[in-house]
């Protein structure tokens, strides 16, 4: 593994490195304006026919262009180390066309079928803590409850080599699992079927996530402890070197800052179409909902776990709203994610039916209370981006989520917020987390 590169942030009017200590001493000292980069004479606004200098409004320290589960959680995460920090999204946190902004995300730790799957299974455990944690930390703010531990299975007919990687994962962290006989799931679950059930993977700390309210909780502690989002299109503005300045916003402002962090999401190969345009992947997934019979519990938490079998992963409908239980299969040809529609059309509607057919027989013919469609976006290697830009030491890209990073967005921002301000506490894992100068084949 390759030395990771340790990055100098500079601003236009210096060129001192500043690094977390120095950063929180001059924040503690009330110095922050001063790190921040200057961004000259306050914007004009037009009142009743005449102009007025608009009051000066302080730079961020930091500012994050997209409020989804990179951008929130790191953002939250900077305004607790003491830096200043604006986010920008062009739709809000917990939008509907975020990848994170769908209803619902499974919390797991079974990763025996990715190269990088020891460290995603660590973090994941730990991010289950995190959840938690945030549950209990959320009640005196009465904010909704977003973990759900439903417990995880797994099914296939035979035992494969994700079964024993996951299996050696779990060994060496010490995570709790079960090894099920065909016999013990159909008698704790009868109203599964799998035919031809060979193998069976339970993990008793798995979940589930209310994946919009998540992003909506975490935005909205982030303003109550001082930070800003704004609702607004950014694009590069002024450089001096290889120091970025200031984003222009489609408002027609600019938000000058010291530090800038990129979490776009599938927005990257439109923000950034030369640098991500083939290094980034975008794909849309399906999600149905579908209604238990009325009165039927066993498709609600806590009588059903999350599952996964080929070509489909789910879970039971949560309380307090219970929107149905969640069958996830197939997709369809990416689409411009500013402007594809969300809903799913019914020609899409049969692969879902089948898993029933095939699975759950007694929610057959059950009527669909919603459908849910969203971009996901994968990096080459199938592993997180976080990385600065090659053009610019003061601005960082974070993403390439793959499917996956919703559910480790605690750990996530918190692993980014201390890089971002040099204070890396893995540095090992730096050269995983680059971005890899490989590239997808053009569609």
């Amino acid at each position: 593994m390759g030395k990771p590169t340790r990055t100098t942030v500079r601003t236009p009017e210096s060129a001192a490195p500043v690094g977390r200590r120095r950063f929180l001493q001059a924040v503690g000292a009330g110095a922050g304006a001063a790190l921040a980069a200057g961004g000259g004479p306050p914007p004009v606004r037009a009142v009743g026919g005449r102009t007025h200098a608009a009051p000066p409004r302080p730079s961020p320290d930091v500012a994050v262009v997209g409020a989804g589960t990179f951008g929130m959680w790191t953002a939250l995460h900077l305004q607790r180390l003491g830096a200043r920090v604006t986010v920008v999204d062009a739709y809000g946190a917990g939008n509907s066309r975020q990848t994170s902004g769908g209803e619902t995300r499974g919390v797991r730790t079974s990763y025996g079928n990715r190269p990088h799957g020891a460290l995603w299974t660590d973090w994941a455990g730990r991010a289950i803590e995190r959840w938690l944690a945030w549950d209990e930390e959320g009640r005196d703010r009465l904010l909704p409850r977003l973990f759900f531990q439903t417990g995880d299975l797994i099914l296939r007919e035979a035992a494969n080599r994700y079964f024993s990687e996951t299996r050696r994962h779990w060994d060496a962290l010490g995570n709790p699992y079960e090894v099920l006989e065909p016999e013990e799931v159909a008698y704790r679950w009868p109203w599964i079927r799998y035919d031809n059930l060979g193998a069976a993977l339970y993990e008793p700390g798995a979940g589930v996530v209310r994946a919009r309210r998540a992003i909506e909780s975490a935005a909205r502690v982030f303003e109550e402890e001082g930070g800003a989002i704004r609702i607004d299109r950014a694009a590069f503005g002024p450089r001096d070197g290889r120091s970025l300045a200031a984003l222009q916003l489609q408002s027609g402002e600019s938000l000058s800052a010291q530090t800038f962090i990129l979490a776009c999401g599938p927005w990257f190969p439109k923000v950034l179409p030369e640098l991500m345009g083939q290094r980034i992947r975008i794909a849309m997934g399906h999600v149905f909902y579908f209604a238990a019979p009325p009165g039927d519990t066993r498709f609600s938490y806590p009588h059903m776990p999350s599952y996964g079998v080929p070509g489909c992963t789910g879970w039971p409908a949560l309380p307090p709203d219970h929107r149905g239980f969640r069958v996830r299969t197939g997709g369809r040809a990416p689409e411009d994610p500013d402007l594809s529609d969300r809903w799913i059309a019914p020609e899409y509607h049969d692969r879902p039916r089948q898993i029933l057919e095939r699975h759950f027989p007694d929610l057959v013919g059950a009527p669909i209370n919603e459908t849910r469609a969203c971009h996901y976006e994968s990096s080459v290697d199938g592993n997180f981006i976080v990385d600065t830009h090659p053009d610019f030491d003061n601005v960082w890209l974070a993403g390439g989520g793959s499917a996956e990073a919703f559910k480790f967005g605690p750990v996530l921002g918190d692993y980014i917020a201390h890089r971002v301000l040099d204070d890396d506490r893995e540095p090992e894992l730096a050269d995983g987390f680059r971005l890899k100068e490989a590239e997808f084949e053009p569609r």
